[in-house]
């Protein structure tokens, strides 16, 4: 068992915790690099495919550093001035996703969280079909997009609340901090009403990924502004934070045949990501919220599969204000020839995997060190500059379809072993993500 009360009082400061030491075998071997994300479990929809692969135009991390926007300050004249941005929270919180409420309602989830050390909940603003999950009359959000009467209705009725503003004006009187998710260039919405805003292929089609989605493209600056347009509203809703998923390019499906007009010869997808999310960081600060991005694991152990999603740490680190990698250990390749198999393992900070569902501990632990050295490197040529926190999201559910002797249930030890080895990796926060909030909502995880 852990003892939870190393770190259950680490709201205010964070303790700085000395790193264990562990004898590395180094093997070597050709490494295929493979990540699912699966329907119970992902922060970025069911059952995808992660392959090393090599982009049609190598992008290059030529974008210096940007300036952070400057400290917002009160001023009551509206318009475009600054809103003060709140004291920083240490966040320990989960995901909440509104449309699998069955017996955990949110308010029981946030009764729960309220009675625990928990201190923070994600709710979904923008979902991965593409639905904005409140109701607005701002005339750049299409009535089209937003949630229908009978959803609305389906959504929070179970919930003991009427809307999503009375949800989060409850939420944060219980001094819990609010994050909405907002799911970026995955939407099969949007590109319906407007088709021009949407991936084509060579054809002139709307394209669609192997899972019939459509996606927004991410070179459309017109897709941007219709995003930080959510993340407004949500802002006028109350959220503290705003949390940027699917923010990237696709992954899977016939990749070869988009056409991403002549945008995409003026800049690379990393230079595309990065500019985005510096644009949304800008715009929050303007109303006193907070903004982060969760991102593939993979992204700080495989330059070439950044780059062909166009997200690369060194560019992310300066341009937001938190980092959320999605490092579940179901996720990496495991040895055998099954799902998620390659039938080597996975190599990470020098560790080779070959069952790493079965290491929750040292999956996430070795993960981390390789988001260390990418602060640690970014510092010492950038000094002075600020960085974003790393915060990441770790696995509360238990990956049943991977290959027998591959898996373990995911309870409360696990979870536990997961939350030490981020502080022994030296980080403070992170994000608890069960896709339909299958939590146990035991106080023994968290007194």
């Amino acid at each position: 068992m852990f003892d939870f009360g190393r770190y259950r009082k680490g709201f205010g400061g964070g303790k700085q915790r000395s790193l264990p030491i562990f004898s590395i075998a180094l093997i070597s071997c050709y490494l295929v690099i493979t990540v699912v994300f699966f329907a119970y479990g992902m922060s970025e929809g069911p059952g995808r495919v992660y392959t090393e692969v090599n982009p049609s135009s190598e992008p290059v991390a030529g974008s210096p550093p940007p300036s952070r926007p400057p400290p917002p300050t009160p001023n009551g004249n509206g318009g475009n001035q600054h809103v003060a941005m709140p004291p920083a929270v240490e966040v320990k919180g989960l995901f909440y996703n509104l449309w699998f409420p069955e017996d955990n309602s949110l308010r029981k989830c946030v009764e729960y969280i309220e009675a625990t050390d928990l201190n923070a909940i994600v709710i979904d603003i923008k979902c991965d079909a593409g639905r904005v999950m409140f109701k607005t009359d701002n005339e750049l959000i299409p009535i089209t997009s937003q949630l229908s009467d009978s959803q609305h209705n389906n959504i929070y009725g179970p919930t003991d609340y009427n809307s999503l503003e009375e949800a989060v004006a409850d939420i944060k009187s219980r001094g819990i901090y609010t994050i909405a998710r907002l799911v970026c260039f995955k939407d099969n919405i949007y590109p319906r009403s407007y088709p021009e805003n949407g991936l084509i292929n060579n054809n002139g089609e709307v394209w669609r990924d192997n899972r019939d989605s459509r996606w927004l493209n991410p070179h459309n600056r017109d897709n941007w502004q219709y995003l930080i347009e959510i993340a407004k509203e949500a802002a006028k809703i109350g959220f503290d934070e705003i949390q940027l998923d699917y923010v990237r390019f696709p992954l899977e499906g016939r990749l070869g045949d988009i056409n991403y007009g002549s945008a995409a010869d003026e800049a690379t997808r990393y230079q595309v990501i990065s500019e985005y999310v510096e644009l949304m960081r800008e715009e929050m600060a303007k109303l006193g919220v907070r903004t982060s991005a969760d991102i593939f694991g993979i992204s700080a152990i495989s330059d070439r599969d950044a780059g062909h999603i166009g997200q690369n740490v060194q560019m992310l680190l300066p341009r937001l204000d938190f980092i959320s990698p999605m490092i579940y250990p179901s996720h990496f390749a495991n040895s055998s020839n099954g799902t998620m198999g390659n039938g080597v393992g996975q190599t990470i900070d020098g560790v080779l995997f070959t069952h790493p569902d079965t290491k929750p501990y040292e999956v996430i632990y070795h993960s981390l060190q390789h988001f260390r050295r990418h602060i640690d490197t970014f510092e010492e040529e950038n000094p002075g500059v600020e960085v974003a926190v790393i915060r990441p999201f770790l696995q509360y559910f238990t990956a049943s379809y991977l290959r027998e002797g591959y898996w373990i249930p995911y309870g409360p030890d696990e979870v536990r072993a997961q939350i030490e080895a981020v502080y022994d990796a030296g980080f403070n926060e992170w994000l608890l993500w069960s896709h339909n909030n299958s939590y146990n909502y035991s106080p023994d995880i968290f007194p």
